[in-house]
């Protein structure tokens, strides 16, 4: 069986070269993140161009995802780069201020943030390294007593403990950028720091505006969205488990409870997850993970995240192939421990609605009892498949389709895997010969092997999957 968990990597410097890629791809990556944080539109475009040039030397599908700034509530920059705080010293974050820092006061990007806090406030800086207690508020001067010292350098991260920050969750630059996401046809748009359904469905709604048809991605890292989890998952395509900021705002001990939650109630609705922040992160400058970073990834793989995410890892890290062989190995034997959950999950808890959808499921059912080699799904959206995906049967899904669109789109969906696979015939049964020869071709199925096999009679129309067939692969040739 294939590897089932996709995995996400981070374009950066470190990877940015394509030959460095291509040995990415092949060790397992199955989407590029492109963070829009750094770069202008021109940037993306090429980087675009290099990561589907490198996937298509390595022979695979290859999806992107990307990933918008948000908001940036940070201090801005110092006179020496960085200063050291210690407890109990007095310290002010000055919106007003637009020279440079010092030892007694600093300037912010997030210019509402005297707006946002009251006497008593807690604010954690620099991924929460730092905490500050607020004393007062003067005008644009934000008052605070160091609680936790330590340095505090050039344009650090501001959370509020709790949360309570109402900065929006699309800026300017985001919406500019979401243009240039539709413009590179990215497959994935993420969208940072949404508090609740509006700013999901304002993003679906700017890129659909801008001809973009990307999945949207709602990164769950503010204490704000933990209380409407269920409308942002239900507004979304894909949900990340981000668990920096997340941790920093609502306290650390409280993350693993959530992502197992998020991960859960994801799956529940058929929408997908990435578990991302630190996963390897001790591999930026080693050439193996630590034990607990081993056990971190297949814990996530063992909840039934679909995919698990790479940042500085791969974007600065000095191993970013080996720490993709190394994810990818972790995955692997973290899903021979997977119990096959076709055969005992409650299909009541699913009301079908769509005879797809009950092709998708009768299909799992079939292949858990019959053991079968594959499972293959003639899809023109990715909608079988995507529900095929939700429950591990214990046999690879191959979505075969036409649409280089959808090719892209399973990507990021746990245990599918892409294969462009085109029929001129109209006929179903013509068309499932057809598929079973190119996937014999492949190598990926042989003779006497039983594969179950959905298509639509509507052959080359989305939605319309209603036939489901066990196939024992060769026969068709033999008569």
């Amino acid at each position: 069986m294939l590897r089932r968990t996709k995995i996400v990597a981070t374009l950066g410097p470190a990877s940015s070269d394509q030959k460095v890629l291509e040995q990415m791809i092949r060790a397992g990556v199955d989407v590029v993140r492109m963070n829009f944080s750094h770069g202008t539109a021109q940037d993306h475009m090429g980087r675009a161009n290099t990561v589907r040039a490198a996937a298509k030397a390595a022979g695979r599908t290859i999806g992107i995802l990307a990933d918008l700034q948000g908001p940036k509530i940070r201090v801005r920059k110092f006179e020496n780069d960085k200063i050291t705080l210690e407890k109990g010293d007095k310290f002010i974050l000055d919106a007003s201020l637009d020279g440079l820092g010092n030892q007694e006061r600093v300037g912010l990007d997030y210019k509402e943030l005297p707006h946002d806090v009251d006497i008593g406030t807690v604010l954690l800086l620099n991924d929460g390294m730092l905490e500050f207690h607020v004393t007062g508020v003067k005008g644009t001067e934000v008052h605070c007593v160091v609680v936790r010292g330590g340095v505090l350098s050039n344009n650090k991260g501001i959370n509020r403990k709790g949360g309570g920050l109402t900065a929006p969750a699309l800026t300017d630059k985001d919406k500019e950028d979401i243009k240039t996401a539709a413009l590179i046809k990215a497959d994935f748009l993420a969208v940072s720091f949404p508090r609740s359904s509006d700013d999901m469905n304002l993003a679906r709604e700017l890129m659909h505006a801008a001809g973009g048809k990307s999945l949207l991605v709602a990164k769950i890292e503010r204490a704000e969205a933990i209380p409407v989890l269920g409308e942002i998952i239900d507004a979304s395509d894909v949900i990340m488990v981000a668990r920096g900021d997340l941790s920093v705002e609502v306290g650390d001990a409280a993350v693993p409870g959530l992502q197992k939650k998020m991960i859960k109630m994801a799956r529940a609705r058929n929408k997908l997850v990435i578990t991302a922040t630190q996963m390897m992160e001790s591999m930026i400058n080693n050439p193996i993970p630590t034990r607990a970073e081993v056990s971190d990834v297949a814990n996530a793989v063992l909840d039934g995240t679909d995919a698990v995410m790479l940042s500085a890892e791969t974007a600065v890290g000095d191993y970013p192939v080996e720490t993709i062989e190394a994810m990818a190995r972790i995955c692997i034997n973290a899903e021979e421990e997977t119990e096959d959950s076709a055969v005992n999950h409650r299909l009541e808890i699913s009301k079908f609605t769509r005879i797809d959808q009950s092709i998708a499921m009768s299909a799992l059912y079939a292949a858990s009892h019959f053991k079968v080699k594959a499972i293959v799904a003639l899809t023109q959206s990715g909608s079988t498949a995507l529900w095929m995906s939700r429950i591990s049967a214990g046999a690879s899904i191959f979505a075969m389709t036409p649409m280089e669109a959808t090719l892209s789109k399973v990507t990021l969906f746990s245990g599918v895997h892409p294969i462009a696979f085109k029929s001129d015939s109209k006929d179903h049964s013509v068309t499932l010969r057809q598929a079973e020869d190119e996937l014999v071709r492949l190598g990926l199925v042989q003779d006497d092997d039983l594969i179950v096999m959905t298509v639509g009679e509507a052959i080359g129309q989305a939605g319309h999957t209603n036939t489901l067939k066990i196939v024992r692969v060769g026969d068709h040739r033999k008569n």
